[in-house]
């Protein structure tokens, strides 16, 4: 790609983060509150659906791609299915953001939008497994984009609990992606990680700690969804669709914690519906961990997800997988060092009351 491209783009890029910006603004002046609650740790009613500024952004980016574009279009027919999806899960997430809708309407919503991008052409046909090679997927192949699709996009949702940490982490991961995508040639990546990285860059100074407000269910399930479906495309990197493991490198931090408390909770009998503050990022600041020292840790992790992804590609192709080992030793630090906290602190691992076992914990300084 050559430069004087490369720098329109993020021209346009940094007009997004204006609009999203000033939408995220606009949602402060006229807020739809959160208001405090035992399972949360702001104090004072904030306002939310900052998200609002990320949607606009990336769809007005789209917008104006299919209408200019027209001789070089930079995404594939079948994408826009999946941009429709996108924009129907934002607003059915603004929607509960007002109306706090029950868990189950919104993993409705998760699988429909999922749906929509498998019928649109989205999805996995074969993985590569180390010592083995290129596996078709068959029927597990759906399957598995659809089980995907719908993991990823909770995932982010659940770590949205923090100031600037999910906004950051995904800001990072995106400009990583977006950039790895203009080396390998998947343009569509390259511009949706790109414009969705605009939307994130326009919307996280009015998210870092203190918070004048948060991201909301519009945004993070938004950004859970889209980062997903550009994790299947980013399979197309390579024959093999090994470079699927692209986007977990870069949210590895947040897919392990959001996988371990699940696997945790489920094992201590809780029901997993439940609101709680038990996920590893929430035990590290009841500890006494900073906001911004946890939020800042978070960044840190999709940095080094960026590393490795950049070492994946230039790996030999029965090494690739194996690439997951160092993140997955760091998130293993994490969880040891955390866990020695909360043993220190008396908090527990247990959701009840939002206090460990059963003790009065105090109220964390942010949400």
């Amino acid at each position: 790609m050559q430069p004087e491209a490369v720098l329109r783009h993020l021209a346009f890029a940094g007009g997004l983060a204006l609009v999203s910006a000033l939408a995220v603004r606009l949602m402060i002046a006229f807020p739809i509150l959160d208001h405090p609650d035992p399972r949360k740790a702001h104090r004072r009613p904030t306002p939310k659906g900052g998200g609002v500024g990320i949607v606009l952004a990336f769809l007005a980016g789209m917008l104006v791609l299919f209408a200019v574009a027209r001789s070089a279009r930079l995404a594939d027919p079948q994408f826009l299915g999946v941009i429709f999806a996108a924009a129907a899960i934002a607003a059915v997430a603004l929607a509960d953001d007002i109306h706090d809708f029950r868990f189950t309407v919104k993993l409705a919503a998760q699988t429909a939008a999922a749906l929509v991008a498998l019928a649109s052409g989205i999805g996995l046909t074969r993985l590569a497994i180390p010592y083995v090679g290129p596996v078709e997927l068959g029927w597990l192949g759906p399957a598995l984009t659809l089980f995907w699709i719908v993991a990823c996009t909770n995932a982010v949702n659940f770590m949205d609990g923090l100031d600037g940490l999910v906004g950051g982490t995904l800001l990072i991961a995106c400009a990583a992606l977006s950039a790895i995508a203009a080396f390998e040639g998947g343009w569509f990546v390259y511009i949706a990680a790109m414009f969705l990285a605009a939307g994130l860059l326009g919307f996280l100074p009015f998210n870092l700690h203190p918070a004048r407000i948060f991201m909301g269910d519009v945004g993070s399930q938004f950004c859970g969804f889209v980062v997903a479906v550009l994790a299947v495309a980013s399979a197309r990197f390579d024959a093999a669709q090994i470079s699927f493991l692209l986007v977990p490198l870069l949210l590895f931090g947040l897919l392990f914690d959001a996988g371990f408390t699940l696997l945790r909770r489920a094992a201590m009998g809780e029901p997993l519906a439940a609101p709680h503050r038990t996920h590893l990022y929430q035990l590290a600041e009841r500890s006494g961990v900073p906001v911004r020292a946890v939020a800042a840790l978070h960044w840190g992790f999709a940095a080094f997800g960026a590393a490795l992804a950049v070492l994946f590609l230039r790996l030999p192709p029965w090494a690739k997988p194996l690439v997951v080992l160092p993140a997955l030793a760091v998130q293993l630090l994490w969880l040891a060092y955390v866990a020695r906290r909360v043993r220190r602190a008396g908090i527990g691992w247990r959701a009840a009351g939002g206090a460990g076992n059963g003790g009065d914990a105090p109220r964390p300084r942010s949400w």
